[in-house]
C-alpha cells in the first residue's frame, strides 16, 4: 500500500469520527499506554522507538514532520488525526508516520 493512500485512508477514518469530537478531544494528551498508541508503537520521544520492532524507524521521523500531525512543523505538540485529535508530542513517533508532502 502506498504511503499516500495510507495517509488518505487514515485521514478519512479520522474525519469520519466527527470534527466536533476531534476538537473536543484536542486538549487531551495521548498516553503512551493508550491501547491504540501501544498498537502503533507511539512514543513521546522518537529516540525511544523500539528499533528491533520497527527497523525502518529513523531518528529524523518525528510527529511534527508527519502528514497526520495537525500542528505546524516546528510545534512542540499538536493534534493527530490518527489518535482522534488527541495531542501528541512534536518529537514523538508511531509506526503510521508518513512524511509531510
Amino acid at each position: 500500500m502506498s504511503t499516500n493512500r495510507r495517509v488518505f485512508m487514515m485521514t478519512v477514518a479520522a474525519v469520519g469520527t466527527g470534527l466536533s469530537a476531534a476538537r473536543a478531544m484536542a486538549q487531551a494528551k495521548l498516553d503512551e499506554k493508550d491501547p491504540q498508541a501501544v498498537s502503533l508503537g507511539y512514543v513521546a520521544d522518537t529516540a525511544k522507538a523500539d528499533k528491533k520492532k520497527y527497523p525502518n524507524h529513523a531518528a529524523t521521523q518525528q510527529c511534527n514532520g508527519c502528514a497526520l500531525f495537525q500542528g505546524k512543523a516546528g510545534d512542540a505538540a499538536g493534534a493527530c488525526s490518527l489518535f482522534g485529535g488527541k495531542t501528541v508530542s512534536g518529537k514523538g513517533w508511531c509506526s503510521a508516520w508518513a512524511k509531510k508532502a
